[in-house]
């Protein structure tokens, strides 16, 4: 569980990197890249806590 939050905080930081860097520079690939990774961390989450939850249920 703790491995999984630091992944999660790590990639959010990752993509607050490189939409600072799209700021920066104004360059279209860092905004592409940061929304892909968010995109994907989210999704992992949203099946992680799926996971969680059909697990109390049965």
């Amino acid at each position: 569980m703790l491995i999984f939050r630091w992944a999660v905080l790590l990639l959010l930081l990752a993509a607050g990197v490189s939409f600072a860097f799209f700021a920066a520079t104004g360059q279209q690939r860092y905004k592409r890249f940061g929304l892909v990774i968010v995109k994907w961390t989210v999704i992992a989450a949203s099946m992680f806590f799926l996971v969680l939850i059909l697990e109390r249920l049965l």
